[in-house]
C-alpha cells in the first residue's frame, strides 16, 4: 500500500513481498493479540517503490508513512510481537532513528564501532538521516538496508549518536542474543533473523 494525508498520531508499519508474505498471518496475529487497539499498515513490496528491491524499500516505506503519521515504528515481518509495544513511542527523539544495537553483529563483524539493527526502527516526523538512507538505498544498494546505513556513518560513534537514538533491547531481542546468552528477560519483540529464524516461525504456524 501507499499512503497519503495525515491520519494518525502513532502508526506501526511492515512490508512483505511474495517471498515473505507467508509470515504475515503469524506476524499480524501476534501483533493484534498484544496490541489490539494499535494501527498497523502493511506495505505490498511487490508493487511499492518498484525502483527498489527487497528490504531496500524499507526506508522508502518509512518515508511514506511519515507523511500520514506523527510517529512511526517499522517492524520486520520476522519479528515476534510478544507484548505491548506502545511505550516505544515515548522514547522517540526528533531528527533521529530509534534503533536497538545489534550486539551480535558488533561482536562478529570486523568493522569498527557499533551496529544497529534495522528490524525495528522508530521515527518522529521525517528525519534527514531517513531521507539520506532512502536515497542511498536507491543509489548504492550494498548487501542490505542495514549495511547501507552503517556504511553511511562509518566507524564514527559520535556521528552515529547524532543520527541514532539507542533503544532498549526489549524492543528488538535478536535470535543471536539467545545464542550469545545476552538476551533480556521477557522481551516485547523477539527478532527471528535469517533462515534459522524462519524455521522457528514455520514451527509456530
Amino acid at each position: 500500500m501507499q499512503l497519503s494525508k495525515k491520519q494518525f498520531n502513532k502508526l506501526y508499519i511492515t512490508g512483505a513481498d511474495k517471498k515473505t508474505e507467508w509470515m504475515l498471518p503469524w506476524f499480524e496475529e501476534n501483533f493484534t493479540k498484544h496490541n489490539p487497539d494499535a494501527q498497523l499498515a502493511v506495505y505490498e513490496f511487490d508493487t511499492f517503490a518498484p525502483e527498489l528491491k527487497g528490504w531496500f524499500k524499507k526506508p522508502a516505506a518509512m518515508m511514506d508513512a511519515s507523511g500520514i503519521a506523527d510517529q512511526v515504528v517499522w517492524l520486520d515481518t520476522d519479528c515476534e510481537i510478544a507484548g505491548r509495544v506502545d511505550h516505544i513511542f515515548d522514547l522517540s527523539e526528533p531528527h533521529k532513528l530509534g534503533m536497538v544495537e545489534d550486539r551480535p553483529w558488533t561482536a562478529r563483524r570486523n568493522e569498527l564501532g557499533k551496529w544497529y539493527n534495522s528490524g525495528v526502527v522508530l521515527i518522529e516526523g521525517t528525519p534527514k538521516i531517513l531521507r539520506d538512507w532512502a536515497n542511498e538505498c536507491l543509489s548504492n544498494p550494498v548487501q542490505g538496508d542495514q549495511e547501507v546505513l552503517y556504511l553511511m556513518m562509518g566507524g564514527d560513534e559520535i556521528k552515529k549518536l547524532s543520527f541514532i537514538n539507542p533503544l532498549p533491547h526489549t524492543y528488538n531481542t535478536l535470535r543471536l542474543d539467545y545464542i550469545d546468552n545476552i538476551a533480556v528477560e521477557n522481551p516485547r519483540i523477539i527478532h527471528h533473523t535469517g533462515e534459522k529464524g524462519n524455521q522457528v516461525i514455520r514451527k509456530q504456524l
